[in-house]
């Protein structure tokens, strides 16, 4: 081990020479993975080691489907550190605020970078809108049978888990519970493994809808401290569940909303092996699993699971369509429980749409879509960060997104993003405030970006005009 990680400071800090002399300059490619393991005689996780130090340096980025490159002068920011959470559990209160300013960042006339939502020109539309006519002609019956307790088609539970083979799985079909939504999933999760009062662990910042669903719920939210690389600290996490006091956790390990990061592998087993040993159940929400930026599919949390005591959801509203509604857990031993929970709150899933989703999955239209939406959203999102980086404050700190389509801002300590949010909307710019990611009011100086709109002249004249404010 000593050796090894030797090797990969001497070739981090060898390419680094070669960019501070010049050698290699700003824009220019680095060689490949492959060809520094073979001609350096070193392991592809080493080579990979010592570019990941030299990214977190800020000398190089990596570009997806590309490869590593100098970066620009101008391009190197540092990212956000982990800050430091409440040591006890909190109640939730973010309902009204979060309302007010989705519904404020969806008015006519506002620039769309408040609500993570993709731009109807990425997604397949029209192919949808085709399958859902040739399903309806071909299964006439379907709208006229169903009921509460067989809601989950077989041909879209067989793609699911075919699906899962790429990613650790295979998932079991048996443990699979088809839902309305992701957050329809991450709730009957909650409804099966909790009481009202119960404390949950969640990422921090974490995503606000699932600050609602506690909220809803009646159970309160124990903050982790999360790095914006690595993800959630697992020995924070160690420390918060060894009285018994947390009886779930709630993350998402892969491109994270609102970091973007995705959590190394052994910290995934670690978490897996940790939980279930303590009796602390996992609702792990994969939505943006699919929505990386690596050449490689990361594994979820779910891949590492031994105990059947992670229940991984997700859904497709990110990739195909947000007003598909259609989204499933794979809910390990839980299943008896979550298939309850979802007889009795909504019953079955809309058999048309399962069709139609389980034709387009067995067409393999959808990872040809996904190799170009995933290249979009990283363009997407380096054109955001580039434009943050011209207009934003010197001391600003943005985050590198390893997946998903948001960017996550730390504005100098002076500024208030809540306060910004109300003068940012009179000038027809929204975002979502930091605090919004926090039970306990964390995040004052930090603000969100959807990334989901191509950058155009509009988008870049709203960041604009948002660092102007700021002044």
């Amino acid at each position: 081990m000593g050796e090894e990680l030797l090797r990969y400071e001497k070739l981090a800090e060898e390419l680094g020479g070669l960019i501070a002399t010049g050698t290699l300059r700003p824009g220019d490619r680095l060689p490949s993975v492959r060809r520094l393991s073979r001609e350096r005689r070193l392991s592809v996780s080493t080579v990979v080691q010592a570019l990941r130090r030299l990214e977190d340096r800020g000398l190089v980025e990596a570009r997806p489907q590309s490869g590593f490159f100098v970066r620009h002068r101008g391009a190197a920011r540092p990212q956000p550190s982990a800050r430091s959470t409440p040591d006890a559990a909190v109640d939730v209160d973010v309902s009204q605020k979060l309302v007010r300013v989705l519904q404020a960042g969806m008015q006519a006339g506002v620039a769309p970078l408040a609500a993570a939502l993709p731009a109807p020109s990425l997604l397949p539309i029209a192919a949808l809108h085709r399958l859902y006519a040739g399903v309806a002609r071909r299964h006439p019956g379907l709208l006229a049978g169903g009921n509460y307790f067989h809601t989950d088609e077989p041909a879209l539970v067989r793609q699911l888990v075919r699906r899962s083979l790429a990613w650790g799985g295979p998932l079991d079909a048996a443990e699979i519970v088809i839902t309305n939504s992701c957050t329809e999933a991450l709730g009957l999760c909650l409804r099966a493994v909790t009481r009202p009062g119960d404390t949950v662990a969640v990422e921090s910042p974490a995503y606000y809808l699932m600050l609602q669903l506690l909220e809803s719920l009646g159970l309160k939210a124990l903050e982790i401290p999360t790095d914006p690389r690595s993800g959630l600290s697992i020995e924070a996490l160690d420390l918060a569940t060894r009285q018994g006091r947390v009886a779930a956790c709630l993350l998402v390990p892969n491109a994270g909303n609102p970091l973007g990061c995705i959590m190394p592998d052994e910290n995934k087993r670690r978490l897996a092996r940790l939980t279930a040993e303590r009796g602390v159940a996992v609702i792990e929400d994969d939505i943006y699993g699919d929505l990386h930026f690596g050449d490689q599919r990361p594994w979820p949390i779910k891949a590492f699971d031994e105990a059947g005591n992670v229940m991984l959801c997700a859904s497709f509203s990110k990739s195909l369509s947000p007003s598909l509604r259609l989204g499933f857990v794979a809910a390990g031993r839980r299943r008896p429980q979550v298939a309850l929970q979802k007889t009795i709150t909504s019953g079955g899933t809309n058999p048309v749409t399962q069709h139609v989703l389980a034709e387009y999955l067995a067409s393999g239209a959808y990872d040809r879509h996904l190799r170009t939406l995933r290249r979009t959203y990283g363009q997407q999102v380096e054109a955001m960060a580039a434009a943050v980086a011209r207009h934003f404050p010197a001391s600003t700190r943005l985050t590198q997104p390893q997946g998903g389509f948001v960017l996550w801002v730390e504005l100098p300590e002076n500024i208030d993003a809540t306060a910004l949010h109300e003068r940012a909307l009179a000038d027809g710019v929204a975002f979502v405030p930091g605090e919004l990611f926090s039970a306990s009011g964390m995040y004052r100086n930090c603000l969100r970006l959807n990334c989901g709109n191509p950058h155009t002249p509009e988008i870049e004249d709203a960041v604009r005009r948002l660092g102007r404010l700021m002044a």
